[in-house]
């Protein structure tokens, strides 16, 4: 048999960092796109730096709808996420 206390014990508060799940979205999708972009042949390094240059996502293929999920982030957060990866290495 529970308790009352036994009930409101079981419910913890879970703290989420949103910004820290959009980084972890962005990673997971470049590194996604990276893949299907190699898997075509093409070089995905030039690709999504032309893209972040420009802003042309001319530059970023159709392939497995790599455009349309990179244009889901804002390039400045891909570039922020970018370098602060290449900091801490």
């Amino acid at each position: 048999m529970f308790k009352g206390s036994d009930i409101v014990d079981s419910f913890e508060t879970t703290v989420v960092d949103s910004e820290t799940i959009v980084d972890n979205n962005i990673r997971k999708s470049l590194i996604s796109i990276c893949e299907d972009l190699e898997e075509r042949g093409y070089n995905p390094t030039k690709q999504i730096v032309a893209y972040l240059i420009s802003g042309d996502p001319g530059y970023i293929s159709s392939y497995k709808e790599c455009r349309n999920r990179i244009l889901q982030f804002k390039r400045e957060d891909i570039l922020e996420v970018m370098l602060v990866k290449y900091i801490k290495k």
